[in-house]
């Protein structure tokens, strides 16, 4: 795999984490809803499951935050350290002129 492509793919993968973190935060904000919901109702197999739902889920947060902030890194470190600035724009360049 060249480098520019490496960088690329790279690249996704921060996205899809990005993607997989709103994600879990919004499931976070859901079960937290049916909590507070199941304050009035009483229902006891929620009052059971729900907080270890809950803190599975926050778990798996701080699990993909950790993933996250690493990979970003790795990536930034990659591009900085192989200068995909450049191999960008000599790629459009060979593009444009059909090399």
């Amino acid at each position: 795999m060249d480098t520019l492509k490496k960088f690329e793919l790279m690249e996704k993968i921060v996205r899809e984490l990005e993607d997989l973190q709103h994600s879990q935060q919004a499931i976070i904000q859901k079960i937290g809803k049916i909590e507070v919901d199941n304050i009035e109702l009483g229902d006891k197999k929620l009052d059971k499951d729900l907080p270890d739902m809950h803190q599975r889920v926050a778990d798996n947060l701080d699990t993909i935050v950790d993933i996250l902030s690493y990979f970003a890194e790795k990536t930034q470190n990659f591009g900085n350290k192989n200068n995909v600035d450049a191999l960008k724009e000599q790629q459009a360049i060979d593009e444009v002129t059909g090399h």
